[in-house]
């Protein structure tokens, strides 16, 4: 039979996937809308900040009832730790996903060079993409070998859509210099794709939280 902490632990763990599902599942929906070339797809991309918001603030209170009411051993506390921040992270990720979504659809058009921004916003929205579905898939690995090899593979591509970032960033400030009068629909992409390079970064950081839960070693300051 589980400890009453243990089934929380579960219970909190089982709560921050479903979040993790949503987002990722969000940012699988924006991808097919720009692979598909539906840009307009993307106003179906239903993710509320609000509501992860809620949910992210149940699971805070039911780990701080946890901590306050029960004693956990010291991996069971390192976990309740990294989730207590993990769910800050999800909800700053939930947001860059609705904002990306959002911005990008608002600004394309065609009067814009699409073709060069969807070279780069592709390979980064893959990277951010796929930067989240590693870190988040720590939560059930327990073999130090793999959390290491995922966590790494999270870095390396947290570094892609950075080198992809200023990569578009380079080209499109080329384009607003031959069509000033489209600068703003330029800058407002630009501000959108800023978006997925800081989901990626959330992605470190919830990896090296869950890195720390199942290993120890020092927590992440994000």
């Amino acid at each position: 039979m589980l400890k009453p902490y243990e089934t929380k632990l579960t219970n909190v763990k089982s709560e921050i996937e479903q979040i993790a599902v949503s987002v990722i599942e969000a940012l699988e929906l924006c991808l097919k809308a720009l692979t598909d070339r539906r840009i307009e797809d993307l106003g179906n991309v239903e993710i509320t900040e609000k509501r992860i918001l809620a949910k992210s603030s149940e699971i805070d209170n039911i780990i701080v009832s946890t901590l306050a009411l029960y004693s956990p051993e010291a991996k069971d506390l390192r976990r309740l730790v990294s989730f207590l921040k993990i769910t800050n992270e999800l909800v700053r990720t939930a947001a860059n996903t609705k904002d990306f979504a959002k911005k990008f659809k608002k600004s394309y058009s065609n009067d814009l060079d699409t073709a060069i921004i969807l070279e780069y916003t592709i390979p980064l929205l893959k990277s951010a993409l796929l930067s989240l579905k590693t870190a988040t898939s720590i939560i059930d690995e327990h073999d130090e070998k793999q959390i290491e090899e995922k966590y790494h593979k999270v870095v390396v591509e947290e570094s892609k859509t950075d080198d992809l970032y200023l990569m578009i960033e380079k080209n499109i400030l080329k384009l607003i210099a031959q069509k000033l009068d489209l600068s703003k629909e330029y800058f407002d992409i630009l501000s959108s794709l800023r978006r997925l390079e800081k989901i990626a970064d959330r992605a470190v950081s919830i990896a090296k939280l869950l890195q720390f839960a199942q290993i120890g070693g020092d927590i992440v300051q994000s």
